[in-house]
């Protein structure tokens, strides 16, 4: 494995690695000096690199985890899927529609797997909603509420997630995980309709506060929050259906900490509410647990989460800004969530 970036979350990726029978880092793209002592002390074996096009031509390398900011990040996928390396994409896929499909476009030319790290599909809380719904548990979904609210992003290197021209917007630098699970958990109504946004302008596309509303022609609904203004990181889930409810939350210190506080709370029809058992979560482990699923994914030659599956939530969260900065609620064509129609 090669890691593209060394800031934060690439080192969390090297020690995810770390735990993976069969994964090594073997080189890293450092730029900064700050990130080649890191790398240097982190991953001491990994060749290190300044210049990202030398680092593609190491033969030594399967696979390429994009971890730079995310204005990097479409290019430098296509640059390794030319390179004939696989591609593990941080989020988002891209900043924008037209290099989603560039992405996938480059994949399929190169006969090579990307997969689009959404680790919270895997995780023992969030991917265990899913499980729930598609066994019946509370019937046919009605009503989502997602909140998120946590303490400011920190600003990245060179300050680049306050800058709309590197980070895209708040939206998909976050909030873009939860709208692909409330898609996901949305299966059975279809593709939503319209969405609209409402927040507070800070600049360009960023808002400190954002508020979601996403409709379905079935007349279900979903509502996402997101608010930076808080502290530490807390995010509660409400989901109502048609024959039961569940409610789950996930506290800690930090979106990254070893000892979160979690639990999932269900009603079935008329029963009494339960407690269901969840083991450890956080995204720390499912990004360990998301890396190991899609490197076994790219020896079967499949995908765990492909570019053309990522992309209805980079559609969404555009929309959704868009339904901001112009104020009025934004039709989704009906086919798909992919192409806001209007």
């Amino acid at each position: 494995m090669a890691l593209a970036g060394f800031g934060a979350w690439g080192l969390m990726h090297a020690t995810a690695i770390r735990a993976i029978d069969g994964a090594q880092v073997v080189a890293v793209l450092a730029r900064s000096e700050a990130a080649r002592r890191a790398a240097a002390e982190a991953v001491p074996a990994a060749r290190l690199y300044d210049d990202g096009a030398a680092m593609l031509r190491d033969d030594g390398i399967d696979v390429v985890n994009v971890v730079l900011p995310n204005h990097l990040h479409a290019q430098t996928a296509i640059d390794a899927l030319a390179a004939g390396k696989h591609v593990f994409l941080e989020k988002p896929l891209g900043l924008d529609l037209a290099q989603c499909d560039a992405v996938a476009a480059a994949a399929r030319r190169a006969g090579r797997q990307v997969a689009v790290n959404h680790e919270l599909r895997v995780s023992r809380q969030w991917g265990l909603v899913r499980s729930l719904l598609d066994e019946g548990a509370i019937g046919a979904v009605r009503h989502q509420h997602l909140s998120l609210f946590r303490k400011p992003f920190r600003s990245g290197a060179g300050g680049w997630r306050y800058d709309p021209g590197r980070v895209g917007s708040w939206v998909l630098e976050e909030l873009v995980h939860f709208i692909d699970l409330i898609l996901w958990y949305a299966q059975g109504n279809g593709p939503p309709a319209k969405v609209s946004a409402f927040g507070n302008e800070l600049g360009g596309a960023l808002s400190e506060h954002f508020t979601v509303v996403l409709e379905w022609a079935d007349g279900s609904t979903a509502v996402l929050n997101q608010c930076l203004g808080g502290f530490e990181h807390h995010t509660v889930l409400e989901l109502a259906g048609s024959a039961g409810a569940l409610r789950t939350w996930w506290s800690g210190t930090l979106d990254r900490t070893l000892t979160p506080s979690f639990e999932l709370k269900l009603r079935r029809g008329d029963a009494d509410v339960q407690t269901l058992t969840i083991p450890l979560s956080g995204e720390v482990f499912e990004l360990e647990e998301n890396l190991r699923r899609a490197y076994q994914g790219f020896h079967a030659g499949r995908s765990v989460m492909s570019p053309e599956q990522a992309r209805p939530s980079v559609a969404v969260s555009l929309a959704a800004e868009r339904a901001f900065v112009e104020k009025r609620a934004i039709e989704l064509t009906p086919a798909s969530p992919t192409n806001p129609s209007r």
